[in-house]
């Protein structure tokens, strides 16, 4: 599944979900009900929330028996880094790398 940048933005741009994101970057390969242990949402909620991300390709998930395991996909969010925070980051590195050559031509 190819998402694109539009929907992988959109899961993104809500709290909840970008908690759901940041709970299995601390521990990956969780259940549903591992997932809604301790937030103040439904079970019905988080699974809304699950659809949107797994849509976005945030979220893969493996069943592994009965139970579905959902795990971070870390690659859309390089994919924005590298598309849209990579490129603004090329001018202050340059002017960083001319002002050290020049602080070093003024020491020799």
């Amino acid at each position: 599944m190819v998402a694109t940048m539009d929907e992988v933005f959109k899961a993104l741009a809500d709290a909840s979900r970008r908690s759901l994101l940041d709970r299995l970057h601390a521990r990956n390969g969780q259940t549903l009900n591992e997932l809604c242990e301790g937030l103040a949402m439904t079970r019905q909620a988080v699974t809304k929330h699950l659809v949107i991300l797994e849509e976005a390709n945030l979220v893969t998930t493996i069943r592994q028996g009965r139970e579905k395991l959902h795990y971070l996909n870390p690659v859309p969010i390089h994919q924005i880094g590298e598309r849209w925070i990579k490129k603004f980051e090329r001018g202050k590195l340059a002017a960083l790398s001319e002002l050290k050559r020049q602080l070093e031509k003024r020491d020799e």
